[in-house]
């Protein structure tokens, strides 16, 4: 798994291929904020929806949750039943918000 830091995540995010993005925070976490364009899955539920997330197998896959350690652990799930090329966001949302969205805040 790739680890990225939010700057360098950003300079992605404006590729010709940009990732799919899944942020696995808990609901009540995303008022602090979102990456436009991220899908939101918590991490209790990314194994019951691995179906849903099956086209994207092939695909460059961000996983972005807080602080990277509960994407560090989604990824590395998905990275064991068979995700090719998966990303974890270095430092989470609170990374992002502090390098590249200051609009949004940290918690």
């Amino acid at each position: 798994m790739k680890q990225m830091t939010a700057t360098e995540f950003s300079t992605l995010l404006l590729s010709e291929a940009p990732p799919v993005m899944i942020d696995v925070r808990e609901s009540h976490e995303l008022v602090h904020g979102m990456i436009e364009g991220a899908m939101h899955i918590p991490m209790n539920e990314i194994p019951a929806r691995l179906e849903e997330l099956g086209p994207y197998q092939n695909k460059t896959v961000a996983i972005i949750c807080r602080s990277g350690k509960r994407s560090a652990q989604v990824g590395q799930f998905l990275e064991h039943v068979g995700f090719n090329d998966v990303i974890n966001l270095d430092g989470g949302m609170n990374g992002w918000a502090v390098d590249v969205d200051t609009t949004m805040s940290t918690y």
